[in-house]
């Protein structure tokens, strides 16, 4: 009779450990990667790096990192062929989003970002057959009107160029996470994915070759963003992801570009404008009520 009290007692305390643990996991994870919008911005925006120099950086960081962790992990077996899709979009993203970058504000960037990966990811759903319900098509459509408020023409409004690079970034992520579902070894195979990139990476440099600048600071930047904010946050996100509904995962990334845009105002000095406000509250509201929606869904479904 003690022992299963004892065992009635400390199973609570177990799973509340272990849900404190996974909050502040998930909060760290989110940190890593709403840094890499502040990371590219500082080294972008102020010239000290160029574009192409600067993700090339990052590719060749984040895959010698990974590389270090599966080797840390003791990580073997055999690997599965390189999935060429997943290179392109993986480098497609990166190389866009630094472009991008070169031109708009963080907050801006990661709001256009996020919202467009989501809307990728919503869209092939559709296309594969999943029925939405009323309420999600309307926060579909909230969350779009929310985008094309922030790109419309204006005084606030962000610079076009910049704004379309960062779509096609988030439209690049959207599918490389769409092709990484089900992956066994979701670790190794993005570790592959950035060492394929690097040729990718290096092709790019040579075309931009005359635009070619790099000081030390601006090469610490795109060092910790590739090692730190892509290669760690990306490990760290996937062990999360293990124990995480999608639902809930996706819910969670939410919180990602209201931390980059507060980075960007305290860190970079970055104003917090109207337009900015009601695109954050429109677009992450809108793609919230599509995600609890499906997590209803899916609660209803089992």
């Amino acid at each position: 009779m003690q022992c299963t009290v004892r065992v009635e007692d400390e199973n609570p305390r177990n799973e509340r450990a272990s849900d404190q643990r996974a909050l502040a996991l998930t909060g760290i994870a989110m940190l890593a990667l709403a840094a890499n919008p502040l990371l590219c911005r500082m080294a972008l925006g102020a010239g000290h790096i160029d574009a192409a120099s600067f993700t090339g950086i990052r590719v060749v960081a984040g895959a010698v990192m990974l590389k270090l962790l599966i080797t840390w992990t003791r990580r073997g077996g055999a690997r599965k062929p390189v999935d060429w899709r997943a290179v392109v979009t993986l480098f497609g993203y990166m190389i866009f989003f630094s472009f991008a970058y070169l031109s708009i504000s963080v907050g801006t960037g990661a709001l256009i970002l996020f919202g467009a990966v989501l809307l990728t990811m919503f869209a092939v759903a559709l296309h594969s057959g999943e029925r939405f319900s009323p309420l999600s098509w309307a926060g579909l459509a909230i969350a779009i009107f929310g985008l094309v408020y922030l790109v419309s023409p204006g005084v606030t409004a962000p610079e076009p160029l910049g704004a379309a690079l960062m779509v096609v970034a988030g439209v690049a992520w959207g599918l490389y996470s769409l092709l990484g579902r089900g992956e066994a070894d979701p670790l190794g195979t993005t570790a592959d994915n950035f060492l394929y990139a690097v040729p990718l990476a290096a092709a790019v440099s040579l075309i931009f070759w005359n635009d070619v600048y790099m000081s030390w600071y601006g090469v610490t930047l795109a060092i910790l963003s590739g090692a730190i904010a892509s290669g760690l946050g990306y490990a760290l996100w996937y062990a999360v992801l293990a124990g995480m509904p999608a639902t809930r995962a996706a819910t969670a990334q939410l919180s990602v570009p209201v931390i980059a845009a507060l980075g960007g105002v305290l860190l970079l000095s970055e104003p917090v404008t109207l337009r900015l406000i009601v695109s954050s509250v429109a677009t992450l509201g809108g793609i919230a009520l599509v995600l609890l929606q499906r997590g209803a869904a899916d609660t209803k479904s089992t």
